[in-house]
């Protein structure tokens, strides 16, 4: 191989806390720089990013790594927020796409799937509570 020739990326997967972390903070980095999105946690999060990353990187790491920290419920925060699918197709295109840049595997595979499955969830759920008949758990 010259020097002209680069060697493919191999990529690892998501196996610890620091995989989290740097899988997290990609994300959300990405999420405050997009138009559509960034505006709707600045408004929400304000400057208690520290605290949100924190939340995430323990929600993350009781999802994907089966290391139980975190105790909360993802949804209530989000009941109120006047998203729509576009919101939630941007949030699941930089997800999957961060995903994808970082890691490879099983466990990455994982993320993307459950990101999937989080955004149809909470879709479906806010799409009941505009409608105003069936209030889901909160």
């Amino acid at each position: 191989m010259n020097e002209n020739e680069s060697q493919p990326v191999v990529l690892n997967d998501i196996k610890t806390m620091e995989d989290i972390q740097l899988l997290v903070d990609r994300f959300y980095q990405r999420v405050r720089e997009n138009k559509l999105l960034g505006p709707i946690f600045a408004g929400v999060i304000g400057d208690q990013w520290p605290k949100h990353l924190e939340k995430m990187y323990r929600f993350w790491q009781t999802i994907l790594l089966e290391e139980h920290t975190y105790f909360g419920r993802p949804f209530p925060p989000h009941a109120k927020m006047p998203l729509t699918q576009e919101h939630f197709d941007t949030w699941l295109g930089i997800w999957q796409t961060t995903v994808n840049e970082l890691f490879a595997g099983e466990k990455a595979d994982e993320a993307k799937w459950r990101g999937d499955k989080m955004a149809t969830l909470f879709r479906i759920k806010l799409d009941a509570i505009k409608q105003g008949g069936f209030r889901p758990l909160l």
